[in-house]
């Protein structure tokens, strides 16, 4: 009878320095994981994508503002499971380690955003993960009022914002990717209100706005929301040409092909490559990604598979998809904002900077999920679409004091460019995509 045992190897290619914890040390955040309790991982604050190892278990857990994949490779004397951020620092190990063959990028694996995933290292074949919730907000937990909706929700953004200013150097400059639409606008209010209330200078922020090819509609309502406010010295526009807007290096940036991430991205990427350019030593930038998963402000009648049904009766839909159980959940990429987070996390990392999305944070989701948003709108399309205005309008004049300006909707690479040039920078076709994405691994 053989006594072969079975050798299993992690490799750990996580970079520690761009988690974002704002109420611990990562050793700390590590030790919560390795307890499985999933309350204790729960209280982690910020942004992080964490691993640990013990014998034969291997703990993961991210937030929604990092990707953590993993992928298991085959050795003859045991498992080796390859822990990253990216697909292509997964492919490169492998290729180092004569394993290329057994490459694909959809046998890779995204840890699904607010779960701790257990895998155990056993040999061959080794078992599927193990998921625990460590996030679980309840539904409708607040009254109507939307003064004290407001006031709670742009509070909890508030005191996020407040702890990311404590892990930064105070005379850093900071950075908000502002087009003057709602989200971005209460950012930049939230952290201008707060600059002054801790008796820091003001002068370190800067709202910096995209203008493709000098006709985005961006340029112009950024411009009028701060000089409404009479804050109109902090804007700082990028011009930035429409021939150097690439969709298919931005597909090899974020590693993924859909449309309308891909769009965002790609202006993210122009956005920040401009900033760069400008300002070689700038590190921090904030960005409103999640304000619109958080209030449900997306057209639904654009996608089939929903209705306003699906979309206000299951928690946190639009941050994670129809969830882990689900038959359309992506092993490769998870769902909803757990996988289209990359559209604002990759190309900021590509240019070497620090992004932070306040809006995804959890206890800022935690209050939005608590909205009654049935009562407040009975079902009606209009009414969802018409809240997001409002609560974030009378919570920011609630913690600012600001009345803020609120304009309509729309996307944000569509207000970066005119409707010309965006026809003529990105394909109609999701296929198109598909392709550009098929050739980075062929």
């Amino acid at each position: 009878m053989s006594n072969f045992q079975y050798v299993e190897r992690l490799v750990n290619l996580l970079d520690s320095e761009h988690n974002q914890i704002l109420n611990m040390s990562v050793e700390e955040a590590v030790e919560r994981l390795s307890s499985g309790d999933v309350n204790r991982v729960r209280e982690i604050d910020g942004h992080f994508a964490l691993l640990h190892k013990e014998d034969q278990s291997v703990k993961m857990a991210r937030s929604l503002g990092r990707p953590l994949r993993y992928f298991l490779a085959k050795r003859t004397e045991g498992p080796c499971l390859v822990v990253a951020e990216r697909i292509d620092e997964i492919r490169t190990f492998l290729e180092e380690e004569g394993l290329a063959d057994q490459f694909h990028p959809s046998y890779t694996r995204m840890v699904p955003a607010h779960f701790i995933t257990e895998l155990k290292l056993i040999g061959c074949p080794d078992p599927n993960p193990d998921y625990r919730r460590f996030f679980s907000p309840q539904q409708n937990q607040q009254a109507t009022d939307l003064d004290k909706i407001g006031e709670s929700y742009i509070g909890a953004l508030a005191t996020e914002c407040h702890h990311w200013l404590d892990s930064i150097p105070s005379a850093d400059p900071v950075g908000v990717m502002f087009s003057g639409g709602v989200d971005s606008g209460s950012i930049f209010l939230v952290l201008y209100h707060l600059m002054l209330k801790r008796g820091e200078s003001p002068s370190r922020l800067k709202a910096f706005t995209l203008n493709i090819g000098g006709s985005g509609t961006d340029a112009t309502q950024a411009a009028k929301f701060l000089q409404t406010l009479d804050l109109g010295i902090f804007l700082e526009t990028i011009d930035v040409p429409a021939s150097e807007i690439d969709y298919q290096e931005v597909i090899r940036i974020i590693e993924d092909y859909k449309p309308l991430d891909v769009q965002a991205a790609a202006m993210g990427l122009a956005l920040c490559r401009g900033i760069r350019q400008r300002y070689p030593d700038w590190k921090w930038l904030v960005d409103g990604d999640g304000g619109d998963e958080n209030l449900k402000d997306y057209p639904i009648e654009e996608n089939p598979e929903l209705t306003i049904r699906s979309v206000l009766n299951n928690c946190m839909l639009y941050q994670e998809g129809w969830g882990i159980d689900a038959v359309k959940h992506s092993l490769t990429y998870s769902g909803g904002q757990s996988r289209g987070h990359i559209r604002s996390w990759a190309p900021a990392r590509n240019l070497g900077f620090k992004g932070f999305s306040p809006y995804a944070l959890p206890n800022v989701i935690e209050v939005a999920e608590g909205i009654p948003f049935i009562e407040l709108t009975d079902w009606d399309h209009e009414r969802l679409y018409s809240l997001k205005g409002e609560i974030v309008g009378r919570g920011i004049e609630s913690i600012t004091g600001f009345e803020m300006p609120i304009f309509e909707k729309r996307r944000f690479q569509q207000g970066a460019a005119s409707e010309s040039d965006f026809a003529s920078l990105f394909p109609s076709s999701e296929s198109e995509y598909r392709k550009v994405f098929a050739k980075l691994y062929a």
